[in-house]
């Protein structure tokens, strides 16, 4: 099982069509069971299509701030834990 640091470390390449299929592969059957990188995942995502507009814009005040450490608490705390079927 891959670790979501090893997801996070390789979103990147892999929304640039730059991941190898066998990363691909990986990255997308952790997002389907991942709620935490499936959020890093969209967010990135709608960041670099909001970034790519030429339009310019203002982010929120403490906007950065909140993301990086969102980000780095998703990262260091890992997935949360499963809870058990009774």
């Amino acid at each position: 099982m891959v670790s979501c640091k090893t997801i996070i470390a390789h979103l990147s390449e892999y929304l640039d069509g730059e991941a190898t299929p066998e990363m691909r592969q990986t990255i997308e059957r952790h997002l389907r069971g991942c709620h935490r990188c499936n959020v890093v995942y969209d967010s990135t995502r709608k960041m670099l299509i909001i970034t790519g507009d030429e339009r310019i814009f203002e982010v929120p005040t403490g906007f950065s701030d909140r993301l990086h450490r969102f980000l780095d608490d998703a990262v260091l705390e890992g997935p949360p834990a499963q809870e058990t079927k009774k």
